[in-house]
C-alpha cells in the first residue's frame, strides 16, 4: 500500500516531527500521507495546519500530503477546512457519569471497570460499542478509527471472552450501524507496532461482518513514529479490498 491517513507527530503524542514522518513515508514509496493529530492534544491548531500546508507545498509533485484530525468523539470537533476527520473513542462514560481513558494502561482499564462498572467487564464492553454506534451514526467523520479498540489489552491481559455470544451480538449490531452510516473503517495496525496485539483493528471476524454488509476499508498504521509508518502493511495489504482515496470526500480528490 502506498498511503497512510492515520499519522501522529510531535503536534500530539507522536515521536517524530511532521517532516520526519514525511521523509519516512517517501523512503517507503508512499504516494499519499495524511496527518491526523489528536483533536484534544493539539495545543495550537493553526500552527499544526500551517506546518502541514508548508510540507504539502514543499513536497508537491513527490507526495500528496493531507491535513486531517483524529477527533475524540465525546468532546466534539468542528472540521472547518480540514481534509478529513477520523472519528475515534479513547474514553468511555460510565453509568455513574465518570469518564476515563481505557487504552492507556491495563491497570487504568482494570481500575475503571472495577470503580465505574462494578467489575463487570461485559457491561463496560457493551457501553463501549454503544458509544461507537452513537459515533458512527451521529458524528461528522469520514473514517471510523480502531473500531474494536477494546481488544487492545485483551491478548496479554484478558478481561473478556471474544468468542462469547454476547460479544458477537455487539459486533453484529455495530457492523449494522457502520453499514447504515456509509462511513469507511480503517484496518489499523497500530497495536502491532506498539506490541499489544499481533493483529489489526478490527479483528478478522469483525471485518468479515463488515465486509458482508458492504462496508469499505482503508489501511492505516496509526503511526506514532517514523519507523512505524507502514507497520505490517506487507501483511495486511492483500487482506481486504481497500477504498481508492478518490472515492472519499471531494477534499481528498482535489488535493
Amino acid at each position: 500500500m502506498n498511503s497512510n491517513l492515520h499519522t501522529h507527530s510531535t503536534f500530539c503524542d507522536g515521536a517524530g516531527t511532521p517532516e520526519e514522518m514525511v521523509v519516512s513515508a517517501l523512503e517507503r514509496g508512499f504516494a499519499t500521507l495524511g496527518f491526523s493529530s489528536h483533536s484534544d492534544m493539539v495545543a495550537d491548531l493553526a500552527a499544526y495546519k500551517a506546518e502541514i500546508r508548508r510540507l504539502k507545498e514543499m513536497y508537491a509533485g513527490r507526495m500528496r500530503i493531507l491535513c486531517g484530525i483524529e477527533a475524540e468523539y465525546d468532546t466534539g470537533f468542528e472540521r472547518g477546512d480540514l481534509d478529513y476527520v477520523i472519528g475515534s473513542t479513547h474514553y468511555i462514560t460510565a453509568p455513574d457519569g465518570a469518564r476515563f481513558a481505557f487504552d492507556n494502561t491495563p491497570k487504568e482499564l482494570a481500575d475503571g471497570i472495577r470503580d465505574h462498572f462494578r467489575g463487570d467487564s461485559a457491561a463496560f464492553v457493551r457501553a463501549y460499542y454503544a458509544q461507537e454506534r452513537e459515533m458512527v451514526l451521529g458524528y461528522d467523520c469520514d473514517i471510523v478509527g480502531h473500531l474494536d479498540l477494546v481488544r487492545k489489552f485483551n491478548a496479554k491481559h484478558p478481561y473478556f471472552d471474544e468468542t462469547a455470544g454476547w460479544y458477537r451480538e455487539e459486533l453484529v449490531k455495530t457492523a449494522d450501524a457502520v453499514a447504515e452510516s456509509g462511513k469507511i473503517v480503517e484496518v489499523n495496525t497500530g497495536a502491532i507496532s506498539r506490541g499489544w496485539l499481533d493483529d489489526a483493528y478490527p479483528s478478522p471476524e469483525f471485518r468479515a461482518l463488515l465486509r458482508e454488509r458492504g462496508v469499505r476499508f482503508v489501511l492505516t498504521s496509526d503511526a506514532h513514529s517514523p519507523a512505524a509508518i507502514d507497520c505490517a502493511f506487507d501483511r495486511f495489504a492483500s487482506a481486504e479490498r481497500y477504498v481508492d482515496l478518490c472515492f472519499m470526500r471531494s477534499t481528498l480528490a482535489d488535493n
